[in-house]
């Protein structure tokens, strides 16, 4: 079974030649030139659609490790 479906597929060609011709702008209207931008794009807009697309993948957050401070002890 497919992942992703036909609608899904051809938004994200449609923005990937959108892309290449220069034409593609992101939210705040900024020219695209990245091609992983303009896949998340596609699929964006996939997804708006009703398409057939997985959900979006969480980011991994890592926690940060607390380091003690090494106090020096006196030996008596």
């Amino acid at each position: 079974m497919a992942k992703y479906s036909k609608k899904a597929q051809n938004s994200v060609k449609r923005a990937m030649r959108k892309r290449k011709r220069g034409t593609l702008k992101s939210g705040s209207g900024r020219k695209v030139t990245s091609k992983k931008q303009a896949i998340a794009i596609g699929l964006s807009e996939a997804r708006k659609k009703g398409a057939k697309v997985p959900k979006k993948g969480r980011k991994k957050t890592t926690r940060k490790k607390t380091t003690r401070k090494k106090t020096s002890r006196k030996k008596s």
